[in-house]
């Protein structure tokens, strides 16, 4: 089963950086924003996660809480965010519970095998714990403007 926009997320209790453990249900009163990305020290994924940590302070503005997802081990984690200076969490979803749940796991052809790999995409839930966006197969290089363009333009719902 996978979330759909307009649907409540099913909670989830996920481990990440800093001895942290993501419980979604504790986080009910601000916007969370999931942003799945294949894998650590890749250029894509570290061009995407550099602009997320330059852009933070944009979406802590919001009321957005903002976490990265991989499959990558939390020590793996760890070293990605050190180096990169991020100053959000990330998430270690190495048993795949979250990829499952958001649909971002797709068969792909590598040089003439076929792998399981992880589509880049970005999800906003909302304070209520809906999926109020979802942003599938992006570009690394102009996606997080262009998430916050779109969160400028539009108007926040309110409870």
């Amino acid at each position: 089963m996978t979330v759909e926009p307009g649907r409540p997320v099913p909670d989830f209790v996920v481990p990440a950086t800093s001895n942290k453990n993501v419980h979604l249900r504790a986080l009910r009163g601000y916007r969370i924003l999931l942003y799945f990305y294949p894998k650590n020290n890749t250029p894509a994924c570290t061009i995407e996660s550099q602009d997320f940590g330059a852009n933070y302070n944009r979406f802590r503005q919001q009321n957005i809480l903002l976490f990265g997802v991989s499959r990558d081990s939390l020590d793996s984690h760890e070293a990605f965010k050190r180096a990169q200076s991020l100053p959000f969490e990330l998430i270690s979803d190495s048993n795949e519970a979250l990829c499952n749940l958001f649909g971002v796991l797709r068969e792909k052809e590598l040089l003439g095998r076929t792998i399981t790999g992880l589509v880049r995409s970005t999800f906003l839930i909302d304070e209520q714990g809906i999926l109020a966006r979802a942003w599938i197969d992006v570009d690394a290089r102009n996606h997080v403007h262009r998430i916050l363009d779109e969160l400028d333009a539009r108007p926040r719902r309110t409870g």
